[in-house]
């Protein structure tokens, strides 16, 4: 209908005019069925027997719809996808990334999963935008997961990561077996650490069993899964925090810091040990070596002079007297070797005048007289 200007409708417009200056209306106009009927029929018309529908054109026209229909289950995944193929609600395998066929709906359906994803999911508190500071976050925490039960009924603040990912061996499992995986992962991650905070006394928590709660905590989580079947792969668990409540706070940080100093004194007092007992074993060994060389030299001094003997002996055997002898000699040559001596081969002792040494006598007062005044 043209636009009117008349007083009859006061030259407003009407649904299908172009409007006063030539536009169309805003919205879009639906398409019309009865158009696209008789299009279908006038073409249809054409290969059939006297210009109507016959049974030729619906078939052709229902062979068409369902090439159409069938062209549309192709789809593609993308590389850090996995396809899950399922026919009337039931699964019938997954697809590599690339482009892959399935029924197509109604009949077919695919769901695709990012196996490659990484999650993470924060428990014991949680993160919000801080609207003060431009891409800024503030912790908030959340007490009734992070307030943990230790062994010798202390309770320990707990705020830790689980980052996690779907197995990509299995990702049917993920899709399939459990209703929603991110809240099962978050509370069998929450139990999981709880077991093992409850079986350690809190001062081993907060000190040196720290290190072996990641691991604890992981190898549990991924057993409980696997028994689930969740299809989900844990692949680390990060503490943030292992704190004693607020209220005890500062009591607990002076244990843990006489600790810390016991421990730096132990190994002050182990590398002290481990100088002084090398060095102490060291002398101890030169000693031992230093005995045993004494030792030998010793036996073999004896066995020499044993063996002289019994060769001296063996000689005095032979020959007594000129033995007796020369063993005389020998032994007034070690006793007079030294000795100021005069030896007057007289038996009589006839002819032999005393001698007084004078000259000697003086040099030995005029010595011996300035150290005697003083």
């Amino acid at each position: 209908m043209p636009w009117s200007s008349d007083g009859d409708n006061g030259g407003s417009w009407k649904p299908g005019n172009p409007g006063p200056w030539g536009q169309g209306p805003s919205k879009p106009t639906p398409p019309d069925l009865n158009d696209w009927m008789r299009r279908i029929q006038n073409w249809l018309a054409r290969y059939s027997p006297g210009g109507g529908l016959h049974v030729g054109g619906i078939a052709i026209l229902v062979v068409i719809g369902v090439a159409l229909w069938l062209l549309s289950g192709w789809y593609t995944v993308g590389p850090n996808e996995i396809g899950l193929n399922k026919v009337f609600g039931a699964y019938r395998g997954k697809t590599t990334p690339g482009l892959n066929y399935n029924w197509p709906y109604p009949v077919g359906a695919v769901s695709k999963l990012g196996v490659t994803d990484r999650n993470a999911i924060n428990i014991g508190f949680t993160t919000r935008p801080d609207f003060t500071h431009t891409n800024a976050s503030t912790q908030v925490d959340v007490a009734e997961e992070s307030l943990m039960l230790t062994a010798d009924e202390n309770i320990a603040d707990v705020k830790f990561v689980v980052i996690w990912q779907i197995d990509p061996t299995r990702p049917e499992d993920f899709a399939f077996n459990v209703a929603n995986p991110r809240d099962t992962v978050k509370a069998v991650a929450e139990s999981a650490m709880r077991e093992v905070v409850g079986r350690t006394q809190i001062q081993r928590i907060l000190t040196a069993e720290r290190k072996n709660i990641e691991p604890a905590v992981q190898a549990l989580m991924q057993g409980v899964l696997n028994d689930y079947k969740a299809g989900v792969l844990i692949l680390q668990v990060q503490l943030q925090s292992v704190d004693p409540p607020d209220e005890v706070i500062a009591a607990f940080r002076d244990v843990t810091a006489a600790q810390q100093d016991q421990d730096r004194l132990r190994n002050v007092a182990e590398a002290y040990a481990n100088k002084v007992v090398p060095e102490a074993r060291g002398k101890a060994a030169a000693i031992i070596q230093e005995a045993e060389g004494y030792r030998e030299q010793t036996v073999a001094e004896a066995k020499g002079q044993a063996s002289r003997f019994d060769q001296v002996y063996a000689q005095y055997k032979k020959a007594p007297d000129v033995t007796r002898e020369r063993m005389y000699l020998e032994t007034m040559e070690r006793v007079l070797g030294g000795a100021n001596k005069v030896i007057v081969d007289n038996p009589g002792g006839q002819g032999v005048v005393p001698y007084l040494p004078l000259p000697d006598l003086g040099e030995a007062a005029k010595t011996t007289t300035p150290g005697a005044g003083q």
